[in-house]
């Protein structure tokens, strides 16, 4: 029987957590009692630097449920997308199979029983897809689908809808082990792998408890992140505008030369200005975007750990970590 490890990154979540440990080991209690997967399947929260009382509650809920409930605990808060890196790879050498899902419960737990039965159907990924967004603002809702839009534009591959609430067999998550860079945007390297997915449908709920850790700064740093970590394009973008303008400055000095020569000269600094103006704003909007690309250059080059976990509790009981490299 596969053994199943459900990873939630957690940053803040006291309010939340004790209501989602339950609401997980209830999930895996039905599906152990169903035989579709292993009786010493367990939950892994992943505890990303909180300064609340996550982690606290995290060794509790350990301490009653120790075959059930384990923890990761970060040195530092290193965002959303390392620290579940870092409980996907923890969990790797630990069960059969993973499923990620924030601890928010916004994703609904119900259709990871479905993800099972498409696991043992073959997929080694399988996404949740959100069925609609009439839950979100208008704001909210005409920005992610512009995000998605825009990704398509840049050549990005993603799944229309889906964040990081997905099933990944062992062999899925060890070929993303081997994927060592540091500037991390998982909806864009999961279809990388190349296994078979499929896709389960659900509705989103409103948060249980707690305040979203995902602001509008957060959404467009991961957005940017996204583009310019799987995209040259907004370069490319920038070489042709650059050569258009060059094109209509060789028209708008023919037509210059030709109000010379008429005697047509219209004496005025304005439009002179304004072209300078434009000019040095695309350059330096230009030197900026490359700017950006070699700054990922540089963090890479590095080689630095992307995270340090500080603890574990697995099995029983607390293992000291050293400072690891995912």
């Amino acid at each position: 029987m596969d053994k199943l490890a459900i990873v939630v990154p957690c940053y803040n979540e006291e309010e939340v957590l004790k209501i989602a440990s339950q609401a997980l080991r209830e999930v895996l209690g039905d599906l152990a009692g169903k035989g579709k997967i292993s009786e010493e399947s367990f939950i892994l929260f992943v505890d990303d630097g909180s300064r609340d009382r996550t982690w606290e509650l995290i060794e509790e809920e350990h301490a009653a449920y120790p075959d059930r409930v384990c923890g990761v605990k970060l040195a530092g808060n290193v965002g959303h997308q390392f620290a579940l890196t870092a409980g996907l790879l923890t969990a790797k050498d630990m069960c059969d199979v993973t499923v990620s899902i924030d601890a928010d419960l916004q994703d609904d737990v119900a259709v990871i029983e479905e993800m099972i039965d498409k696991f043992h159907a073959g997929c080694d990924i399988v996404y949740g897809v959100r069925r609609e967004r009439k839950t979100d603002t208008f704001f909210k809702r005409t920005t992610a689908q512009a995000f998605y839009k825009l990704m398509s534009l840049m050549g990005v591959k993603t799944v229309y809808n889906h964040a990081d609430f997905r099933l990944m067999s062992k062999r899925a998550v060890e070929e993303f082990s081997r994927y060592k860079e540091t500037n991390l945007f998982l909806r864009g390297m999961m279809p990388l792998l190349g296994y078979q997915t499929d896709s389960v449908y659900y509705d989103r709920r409103e948060r249980v408890a707690g305040e979203s850790k995902y602001p509008l700064k957060k959404m467009l740093a991961l957005a940017f992140n996204g583009i310019s970590s799987f995209s040259v394009k907004p370069i490319t973008l920038i070489l042709g505008l650059g050569a258009f303008i060059i094109v209509m400055s060789f028209l708008a000095a023919v037509y210059a030369l030709i109000s010379y020569c008429t005697g047509h000269v219209v004496p005025g600094w304005t439009s002179l200005i304004l072209s300078i103006w434009f000019l040095g704003g695309l350059q330096l909007l230009a030197i900026g975007l490359v700017g950006q690309y070699i700054g990922k250059i540089y963090i890479e080059v590095k080689g630095r750990p992307r995270y340090n976990i500080e603890k574990v509790l697995a099995g029983g009981g607390d293992e000291e970590k050293e400072a690891e490299e995912a």
